[in-house]
């Protein structure tokens, strides 16, 4: 997956109405994709993938207006998103974490305890988005993708472990042992 979010400044939030894609939501969600991705997924990818049955499609929308979008699959203990975009002049507005909240929603009541993505190594403001939102990156694969030899970064939120609960890490080194002496 592929996703961009501008962390230039931050705007008010937005509050958006998240609910299932419906084919005439297609030119919106694709004109989002292709303003969003340099490798952008076409009507045709959409549709083979949202054909499949454990594949989902959500829309966030404000005032009749589709601003963002995501795709994911439903596995036995997980859910994967594969496809994330907020609309260029609606991010930094809480749209993407809306939308974030609701799959972690989707954790609780269905009985799965994680959601994975994969993210471009270039692709750091989607890092640090999903890292905002409670996701940790837990492995790399080596040239992921058809279009580059670019590595992907798997990021993983688990419900049963928050990052706020994850044991803190102190560096320990020749200097920390002498200022503790």
């Amino acid at each position: 997956m592929e996703g961009s979010v501008n962390t230039r400044s931050t705007k008010q939030r937005l509050e958006v109405q998240i609910r299932w894609l419906i084919r005439r939501d297609m030119p919106e969600v694709l004109q989002i994709e292709q303003g969003s991705f340099s490798t952008a997924w076409t009507d045709e990818d959409f549709l083979s993938c949202l054909r499949q049955r454990n594949c989902i499609g959500m829309v966030a929308e404000h005032n009749h207006q589709i601003v963002g979008f995501m795709i994911y699959e439903l596995h036995k203990a997980k859910l994967h998103i594969l496809n994330f975009a907020v609309a260029p002049e609606f991010r930094r507005m809480g749209v993407g974490g809306q939308m974030v909240l609701r799959l972690i929603d989707k954790l609780s009541q269905q009985r799965r305890n994680e959601i994975l993505l994969d993210l471009r190594e270039s692709n750091l403001d989607a890092q640090l988005f999903f890292r905002t939102q409670g996701f940790r990156a837990v492995k790399i694969v080596r040239c992921h993708y058809d279009d580059t030899e670019e590595d992907a970064y798997i990021m993983q939120y688990r419900l049963d472990c928050q990052l706020d609960e994850l044991p803190q890490y102190t560096p320990q080194n020749r200097i920390s042992d002498i200022e503790a002496a």
